[in-house]
């Protein structure tokens, strides 16, 4: 017994990144364990949105794909229960299309948007993304820090202080700020910050997505007293820019 104990211990700690599939449709989480399982990920599954939320605190997963239609409590509502206390990581899974379904996803916090059917091997690829965004630690030698006038961001704490306030930003808004806030007055197409941000050069990534992120990002850093501004660039994309005060002469 002791010899199976401490195997199993060996496995436990040879595990991966957890993944907390909250999806009423069985044969989903099977393809997704199956396939996850083999890439050294582990899988917990639930098909309750209730539940889900309450394993988001018990499981304390790496990373969630949630389906969007569930029985009871649906999956918009699911995301906006956990982003009430939680930022991990976020991917939804629907079978509808509808440009209003995909923007009330990343409205409310989803990290990415995926529709079903969809490939095991793409799904994949933007776990790793959004995975690898989340948990980046730069090295010594790498920017950890950008202090600017009214504005300082913490690459290694992951926190952004906007005056004498804390925002708080889902895993990927906080990677949006500062690959803009890194690059400051400088102008990034939508396809430029797909690739850079989310990481997408072997799948095609909506613009939308994009759009979406820079609404929800300039709703929390663009506040009373900020002098943060996230700028559109009609026709090109988005550019970052800190407004300085204008003092009398």
């Amino acid at each position: 017994m002791e010899v199976e104990s401490a195997l199993q211990k060996q496995e436990e700690e040879k595990t991966g990144p957890k993944i907390l599939v909250i999806d009423d449709e069985e044969n989903v989480c099977e393809l997704i364990t199956l396939y996850f399982e083999k890439a050294g990920y582990k899988v917990v599954c639930t098909g309750s949105g209730t539940e889900g939320i309450e394993m988001v605190k018990t499981e304390r997963p790496d990373l969630v794909i949630l389906d969007l239609i569930l029985p009871g409590i649906d999956g918009l509502d699911v995301c906006k229960e956990i982003r009430k206390f939680s930022n991990v990581p976020l991917i939804m899974l629907s079978a509808r299309v509808d440009e209003v379904d995909r923007v009330l996803g990343l409205e409310i916090g989803a990290d990415d948007y995926v529709t079903k059917p969809f490939s095991p091997r793409e799904l994949l690829a933007r776990v790793k993304a959004v995975l690898r965004r989340a948990s980046y630690i730069p090295s010594p030698d790498e920017q950890q820090a950008i202090n600017l006038p009214g504005l300082s961001i913490s690459r290694l704490s992951r926190e952004v202080i906007i005056g004498d306030k804390r925002v708080d930003l889902t895993p990927k808004e906080f990677d949006l700020l500062w690959h803009l806030a890194s690059n400051r007055n400088r102008v990034f197409t939508r396809e430029q910050l797909l690739e850079q941000v989310w990481a997408y050069q072997e799948f095609y990534g909506d613009e939308r997505t994009v759009d979406q992120h820079i609404k929800r990002l300039r709703r929390k850093i663009e506040i009373e007293g900020s002098p943060c501004r996230i700028t559109t660039i009609w026709g090109v994309g988005y550019k970052f820019e800190i407004k300085e005060p204008t003092g009398v002469v």
